[in-house]
């Protein structure tokens, strides 16, 4: 074995609870390990990461990872940690998500290879949808009491909560569902170990009592923390919603950003878990970052290491370039370069007005596009002075009050970037 999984994961700030015996078994040889995804989405989000690292390192410590979607499941809803059921998706719509799901995952996991411990996809649908009720109460059921089920705390919250309905029947089965998933891999896929969020305990536990009771063998639950930010906000979001792994839902450049503008506190604790350096390479990381916080070195490697795994060297490069854009020095051509949604992400909130595409092809006069036609700036009078100042910049170009913005001004056929000074930007948009 080339790494002990529990230390690499200890050092990492990634171990909440590990079962007792759990380690030694992992000594023994290569073992195969679950984590269940939700897939009512056709993407992840940021919030899965730490789950998704748990399957890797656990690859890369030479182990066998199995990434279990949850399409059963997922038509119930996990009562962990939520006030209401979520909703129901059919067996179509789960299968695509199931597929996008997968080409996530295999940035991270080898499921392509022909060694050992390659990564395996499974869905609990395929052995749940032909499973009577009546078969599962008689065969899982009845090994479980309600007393035990009533223990766990996702329950118990549930059910105590003043802002909750209480807790349906199907929710409440939940981590029947859930434990037997882990019995069928056990016995199955020879998995003895099922790994999660702190919050997934009560569950995790239920299938090791059902391996106990049913399979009469012994199976090990291995949780990692729930990340929290340092301001108290919630980790994996940002103010339009989920930070999501699809480029289409959340662009690489937004994607970069969420990691760039990280606290110096949770860069140096997302560095250890969000990425595959070793603890010298961080180490010295944070050493120089200490020395001079306002270069944010740990921000930027956090940034570019995540953004790359998650998407790819050249959205880091277009990232990083779109960055610049607004807090560096960049030409026209830099601009021209953007696709239409990263620059609308990285002019998100800047005042905007629509002109008619007839006046740019005639072409548009400085004062018009600055005062008359837009209220950029207050009036004509306004105007004169900021283009005599020579404060006025068109694409990031400089331009004097003679310019006329033409067809070959456009952005992606659609924009123009206008500028006063440094920070006062504005954008054209055409009609």
């Amino acid at each position: 074995m080339s790494k002990n999984f529990v230390e690499e994961l200890t050092w990492r700030g990634m171990i909440h609870t590990v079962m007792p015996g759990a380690e030694e078994h992992l000594m023994e040889g290569m073992k195969s390990a679950y984590v269940g995804f939700d897939p009512t989405a056709d993407s992840l989000h940021i919030g899965n990461l730490v789950p998704i690292m748990l399957l890797a390192h656990y690859q890369r410590c030479g182990h066998k990872p199995v990434a279990l979607v949850g399409g059963a499941t997922g038509m119930i809803g996990d009562p962990s940690g939520k006030s209401s059921e979520r909703n129901l998706l059919d067996e179509k719509t789960l299968r695509h998500n199931q597929e996008a799901i997968k080409k996530q995952l295999a940035h991270f996991l080898d499921f392509e290879s022909d060694a050992d411990n390659a990564a395996v996809l499974v869905n609990n649908y395929d052995w749940m949808k032909e499973f009577s009720f009546l078969e599962f109460i008689r065969d899982v059921g009845k090994h479980i009491t309600v007393n035990y089920m009533m223990a766990k705390d996702s329950v118990k919250n549930r059910i105590s909560s003043d802002d909750s309905d209480g807790m349906s029947f199907t929710e409440f089965t939940y981590q029947l569902v859930q434990g037997y998933d882990f019995l069928h891999l056990y016995r199955d896929n020879e998995c003895t170990i099922q790994m999660g969020g702190s919050d997934q305990w009560g569950n995790i536990t239920t299938g090791t009592e059902l391996i106990r009771r049913i399979g009469g063998g012994k199976g090990y639950a291995i949780t990692c923390p729930l990340i929290t930010k340092s301001d108290g906000s919630k980790f994996g979001k940002s103010e339009g919603g989920n930070v999501w792994l699809d480029a289409n839902r959340t662009s690489p450049y937004k994607f970069y950003q969420y990691w760039l503008n990280s606290s110096d506190e949770d860069a140096e604790k997302y560095i250890k878990i969000f990425t595959f350096l070793n603890e010298d390479e961080i180490t010295t990381l944070i050493a120089e970052h200490s020395e001079a916080p306002h270069l944010r070195a740990l921000q930027k490697r956090l940034a570019e290491e995540i953004t790359t795994m998650v998407h790819s060297k050249d959205d880091l490069n277009n990232a990083i370039k779109a960055s610049s854009i607004l807090f560096g020095k960049s030409t026209s051509e830099d601009l021209k370069a953007l696709n239409e949604k990263t620059f609308l992400d990285v002019f998100d909130g800047v005042p905007q007005a629509e002109i008619d595409a007839s006046e740019v092809e005639a072409g548009l006069d400085m004062i018009g596009a600055l005062a008359a036609k837009t209220n950029f700036l207050k009036s004509n009078g306004e105007a004169r002075r900021a283009l005599k100042e020579n404060a006025i910049s068109v694409n990031k170009e400089k331009v004097k009050e003679d310019y006329k913005i033409t067809k070959a001004d456009l952005i992606n056929n659609k924009f123009v970037l206008l500028q006063r000074g440094k920070k006062n930007y504005f954008v054209l948009t055409l009609k």
